[in-house]
């Protein structure tokens, strides 16, 4: 008895050493990040049934926006599900959440939210978007050529906000171009008009926001309401067409970086991110709708491309399921050479688990309800 116990105790262990591999994904379905959560939930729908040419299971939790239930979600995913990657999470603070929990659980994590950790502090960690530095020189090359000098900012009273203010006084100094006043908001807060006046008071030349999705909309809202005229930049955050929505005219003229994939029709043939970009778009518009292309679903799906790449390599040496499979993968994702996305061609090295370079950056101008490329 005892040793039919064992064998099957072995069977056991050989089927779940078989099995498909799992990736557990966390997004804003609901909550401040839902417009930009929602469109990433879309495109695992739209994704093969093979991950590195192995069977894939993706298991989708929503987090709400909530760090908390980010936190929860993660470990429910590595220790309950067994999950061999993690694709998380939408906003900043879910995603360095879910960081401490992969690290701790040794799970390589793809985050859909620009920022960076130190490799040697989480080698664990990778992220999927253009870091803030790289997206906001874009927004300064432009101010620099407008012959803007002084910037007045408003963002977010979170780690994004103040991850957009550090991308951008990167690339300040070199400009020539001086930071004259600061201000914060609350992703949830529905008047900004004290911050605003205090930015008018300053006198800048041009205005950068930090925030993102819909809640990124109140700070240009009230600019152009008290009636401020210069130029206003934003971020990233709000490449989406809630964003464009809830704005509406308030918008036109309003300027931002993006990846690529925004106006891939726009870019020259020679650009490799172009064709990617393309077929991303032909896929997501043709589920759902002509027009409704978004940078937060293409962040996923180049998450995919990432994975299945590494996927490819790491099953050569171990099973999905194990330890040794979730190591194998951490390996061939810090390995990724030359993968064309549709944000960016990334490069992964030991030190460098982002990976991109000034290719993966666009700026961008709302002209009637749509974002137009612009050449500086």
């Amino acid at each position: 008895m005892k040793k039919y116990l064992f064998m099957l105790a072995l069977s056991g262990l050989s089927l779940a050493a078989n099995a498909d591999v799992k990736v557990g994904v966390i997004v804003a379905a609901t909550g401040p990040g839902a417009s930009l959560g929602i469109p990433e939930k879309n495109t695992f729908n739209l994704l093969p049934k093979t991950l590195g040419g192995e069977p894939v299971q993706y298991i989708i939790l929503d987090d709400a926006s909530d760090t908390t239930l980010s936190v929860k979600h993660a470990r429910k995913l590595i220790e309950e599900e067994r999950v061999d990657l993690i694709i998380a999470a939408t906003t900043v603070p879910t995603s360095i959440s879910v960081a401490g929990v992969a690290s701790e659980l040794k799970t390589p994590q793809l985050a859909l939210a620009p920022m960076s950790i130190a490799t040697d502090k989480n080698p664990w960690f990778f992220a999927v978007p253009q870091p803030t530095a790289i997206m906001m020189s874009a927004v300064v090359d432009n101010m620099k050529a407008r012959g803007v000098k002084t910037i007045g900012y408003l963002g977010f009273s979170d780690s994004w906000g103040e991850m957009v203010l550090a991308g951008t006084q990167a690339n300040l100094d070199k400009a020539g171009i001086k930071l004259v006043a600061s201000e914060r908001y609350a992703r949830l807060d529905t008047s900004v008009s004290g911050q605003v006046l205090k930015l008018m008071a300053a006198k800048p030349d041009a205005i950068v926001l930090g925030g993102a999705g819909t809640p990124g909309v109140l700070p240009q809202m009230t600019l152009r309401d008290r009636g401020y005229k210069g130029p206003i930049y934003h971020n990233t955050g709000v490449i989406n067409k809630d964003f464009l929505r809830v704005g509406g005219n308030a918008l036109n003229g309003a300027y931002a970086p993006t990846g690529p994939v925004m106006v891939a029709e726009q870019l020259p043939d020679s650009n490799p991110i172009k064709r990617v970009a393309l077929e991303f778009t032909a896929a997501y518009e043709g589920k759902y709708g002509k027009g409704t292309r978004d940078a937060f679903a293409a962040y996923a799906w180049d998450a995919y491309l990432l994975a299945d790449k590494a996927v490819e390599v790491a099953a050569k040496s171990a099973k999905p399921g194990t330890l040794k499979f979730r190591s194998a993968l951490r390996d061939a994702l810090e390995s990724n050479k030359e993968v064309v996305g549709t944000h960016a061609v990334y490069n992964m090295t030991k030190m460098d688990h982002t990976g991109v370079d000034q290719r993966a950056s666009a700026l961008v101008q709302v002209k009637n309800g749509d974002w137009k490329l612009v050449q500086n």
